[in-house]
């Protein structure tokens, strides 16, 4: 929000000596974010003074261009130059070449002097061109940065001035005031205008503050104005789209008298361009009360107007020349011919206000902040007046700011109020609420008295009563501004008392944590899966959880062609990507091509988060309206209708597991460590994970180990992803990864996890080869011998697997190396032996295995 300092000035006294950003050094102590300075003077400096052109000479130029010789005069007839400088001419009379033809002799027009500066540092210095020396430029409004129009030089005459030769332009179009851009937060709505900001300024500077919509005193509404009808039988929000509409009638308009040079600065100084006198008049309205306004060429309105909701397959061309299809949520302002209107957003091209327009209608209207909100949104139009509207408008204003327009509109484009007013709508009860007299010191931690409370809620504009609580509690009853929608609740205005009275004398006190707490068990289980991964020097990345039916498919499920249900998006960011993940693949494998793409050529990344699997219900048959709480009922089926979202991690190796250097080879990513990943996150959390040979559709059959618990439910996999995939999303040949349901695997962990103790006997290792069918796991095998070697087994490892000359065809040879140990002894030879007879028997019952 930019605040013109002459306009703040004429509401709340600002010093003589303010600058902006002294105003916004005030405005911080009441809660305002400081934004920016507008200055015209840094931009725009040295002479530039009103000149009476009196010659013109019109040459051709043999590029088909006609140039303007000019003689201006730049200071009072029989007065002497008071500025030197190079191509200042000292008799006042300066010699400049023009190329507009918008003026005559004896116009007044605006010169830029030599030693002048214009925006964009055009610097402005005595040059030759087209034959002569031009000491100086007639300027044009864009020229001076006053806006874009540039359909010749700006002819004063034309913008309703006659000032002296040789007036200070700075001060005659008021380019030497400035403008604070402060941050307005959208629940305090009020503060979009210079009401609201005078006031916030009056309670930081402790100046009076006069109520620029006090000053105004509209007659009485007799229902004699332009007709309307509110017609929102059955609101869709709760509450009725419209709930007041004032309409005033100004006859005998000429709209296309210039707009004053001081009306124009200070629109320009807020940051909206000067466009025609009406539009700036709606527009200046509307930035000095709050209150949207939007003018209807009076002739060209058809019947009464009336307020209702779209009907189905109505358009709109809307003022920026577009058609707009319209939803049955929208609200309208319409006429006998149909829609005229997005009420509170932008109005319709039928009945726009245009050069031949002579009547105008005024629209001042109070609207359904939600109603605006989803309408501007649904069509993607924003506008300053929707900005305000679906953010809450003062709805004892509306009369008030139509009458300022009609002021205006008398005043500066010759109209006349036409009798009549219509003022439709009802009120809205206001609510009191009730705060305990100790509860703000209660929670802020100072001591406010009761009379300072009082005080404080009283220049806020809130009516304050006394009373009591039912337990007794002296108390008072407020009654909030109708300009403070954000005031509800007793904090609310609790936040109000601390905020006025000075965040500067609150203590600094830091909160001393209540013992015993920490983390959940899965929260520490998680974070020592982050960290152990980050320890092994793999990389954590986070990835959106919108994906593509395609690729829920291929990675929601191990079988190629079974049905994967997922969660679609009614409004996804993307088409292509409309669903919520059911795995952590897609988008870690996204993030990888990316930076494989981008020179990374050797990467380990993982991820933990969350999948989204939904059930038989998703969501709920009933959407709750807004405002209400939701029957248990309703509640009951929307919490059974939310997806189940179990946590998974997932991680992928690309490349080599280190850099090359002078004699080493770096070792190329395999299967073995996607499965080795998997194996070290069980650790992490000590839980019991098997590994078997597995299949998966996005995984290379053969290639992939299924990851189990210790009942043999399979909640993961590892190992190569397949050609085909890799090659279709440009990702490197033998790409490995590995996914696991991290809830799953956590649930089975113990509450703490133990090292085991250091044994001061020996060990003693042997080692088993057996010859089996060449379809069985090593796994298998592997998980079969340590059951069966007893509770001397402290490690066993599968060393080598072979097949070839010396084992039949359709076998091969696993070899284990077996490691044993005793806790209270040094074990013999022969209890290891033993141990290891009673493995190899276990494997040759279950698997035939022969010992080679």
């Amino acid at each position: 929000m930019r605040i013109p300092l002459s306009w703040l000035g004429e509401f709340v006294p600002v010093a003589t000596d303010a600058t902006a950003e002294s105003v916004m050094a005030d405005l911080v102590r009441v809660g305002f974010e400081e934004e920016d300075v507008h200055r015209p003077s840094d931009e725009l400096t040295g002479p530039i003074v009103v000149g009476e052109v009196l010659e013109m000479t019109p040459e051709p130029q043999k590029n088909g261009k006609t140039i303007n010789w000019c003689q201006v005069r730049v200071v009072p007839e029989g007065t002497e130059q008071t500025l030197t400088g190079d191509g200042i001419d000292p008799s006042g009379v300066q010699g400049v070449v023009c190329g507009a033809h918008n003026f005559t002799v004896g116009d007044k027009v605006i010169v830029t002097l030599p030693g002048a500066v214009l925006p964009g540092d055009f610097r402005i210095s005595p040059r030759k061109t087209y034959g002569h020396v031009s000491a100086g430029m007639i300027a044009s409004a864009r020229e001076l940065g006053l806006g874009d129009v540039h359909d010749g030089i700006i002819v004063l005459s034309e913008w309703g001035l006659d000032p002296e030769v040789g007036t200070d332009v700075h001060s005659l179009l008021h380019l030497d005031d400035e403008a604070a851009e402060i941050n307005v937060t959208a629940d305090r709505s009020y503060a979009f205008s210079i009401r609201g900001v005078a006031r916030e300024y009056s309670h930081a500077t402790g100046g009076t503050f006069t109520d620029p919509a006090g000053q105004v005193q509209p007659p009485a509404a007799d229902g004699e104005g332009y007709p309307v009808r509110l017609d929102d039988a059955a609101p869709i929000y709760g509450v009725p789209g419209c709930d007041r509409f004032v309409t005033r009638t100004v006859t005998g308009i000429d709209t296309t008298r210039p707009t004053p040079a001081w009306m124009a600065q200070r629109l320009r100084l807020a940051g909206m361009r000067s466009i025609s006198l009406p539009v700036d008049i709606s527009n200046y309205v509307m930035w000095e009360l709050g209150q949207p306004l939007h003018f209807y060429d009076g002739d060209k309105l058809s019947g009464e107007i009336v307020v209702r909701r779209a009907l189905q397959g109505e358009t709109l061309v809307t003022l920026d020349d577009k058609q707009r299809s319209l939803n049955t949520e929208d609200l309208l302002i319409t006429d006998d011919r149909g829609p005229i209107g997005l009420a509170g957003v932008m109005g319709g091209a039928d009945t726009e206000v245009g050069d031949e327009t002579t009547t105008i209608v005024i629209e001042s209207a109070h609207f359904d902040p939600v109603s605006i909100g989803r309408t501007r949104r649904r069509h993607k139009l924003p506008s300053e007046a929707s900005k305000r509207n679906e953010r809450g408008v003062d709805w004892e204003v509306a009369d008030k700011a139509a009458e300022r327009a009609v002021q205006l509109l008398v005043e500066l484009a010759g109209g006349t109020a036409a009798p009549g007013i219509t003022d439709v709508g009802q009120r809205p009860e206001p609510v009191a609420i009730t705060l305990p007299l100790q509860a703000p010191s209660r929670l802020i931690g100072v001591d406010y008295p009761a009379e300072q409370i009082v005080s404080v809620l009283e220049q806020i504009g809130a009516t304050v009563e006394r009373t009591q609580t039912s337990s007794g509690e002296d108390a008072i009853n407020v009654t909030p501004p109708t300009w403070r929608h954000d005031l509800a609740i007793p904090e609310d205005l609790i936040e109000e008392i601390a905020r006025l009275v000075g965040y500067d004398i609150i203590p600094a006190t830091v909160p001393v944590p209540p013992p015993g707490r920490g983390l959940t068990r899965t929260q520490a289980q998680r974070r020592r899966v982050a960290q152990g991964l980050a320890d092994a020097g793999l990389v954590e990345t986070l990835a959106y959880p919108f994906v593509s039916e395609a690729q829920n498919r291929q990675f929601g499920t191990p079988d190629a062609g079974a049905d994967v249900p997922a969660v679609h998006l009614a409004n996804p960011i993307s088409a292509e990507f409309g669903y919520l993940r059911t795995s952590l693949l897609p988008g870690l494998l996204e993030t990888a091509r990316r930076n494989h793409g981008r020179g990374f050529r050797d990467l380990a990344l993982y991820e933990l988060g969350q999948v989204f699997l939904p059930g038989e219900r998703l969501g709920s048959s009933e959407i709750p309206p807004l405002g209400a709480l939701p029957a248990p009922e309703v509640l009951a089926e929307l919490n059974a209708g939310i997806p189940n979202q179990p946590q998974r991690v997932a991680a992928v190796f690309i490349g080599h597991d280190s850099a090359p250097g002078p004699g080493h080879d770096p070792r190329p990513w395999d299967w073995q460590d996607a499965v080795s990943t998997a194996l070290d996150i069980a650790d992490l959390l000590g839980a019991t994970l098997t590994v078997a040979q597995g299949a998966h559709q996005a995984f290379h059959p053969g290639r992939t180990a299924a990851l189990q618990l210790a009942d043999g439910t399979v909640i993961g996999y590892a190992g190569e992803l397949l050609p085909k995939l890799l090659e279709n999303s440009d990702l490197p040949a033998r790409t490995v990864a590995v996914e696991l349901d991290l809830d799953a695997l956590a649930a089975t962990a113990p509450d703490v996890v133990e090292a085991e103790p250091l044994s001061t006997f020996p060990a003693t290792t042997q080692d088993v080869a057996l010859v089996v069918d060449a379809d069985i796991a090593a796994a298998q095998v592997q998980q079969t011998l340590a059951t069966a070697a007893g509770e001397l087994l402290e490690e066993i490892a599968l060393f080598d697997v072979y097949q070839g000359p010396g084992v039949d065809e359709g076998k091969k040879s696993l070899a284990f190396s077996l490691r044993f140990r005793a806790a209270d002894r040094t074990l013999t030879a022969d209890e290891a032996s033993e141990a290891r007879a009673a493995a190899t028997a276990a494997a040759v019952e279950r698997f035939g295995a022969v010992q080679r």
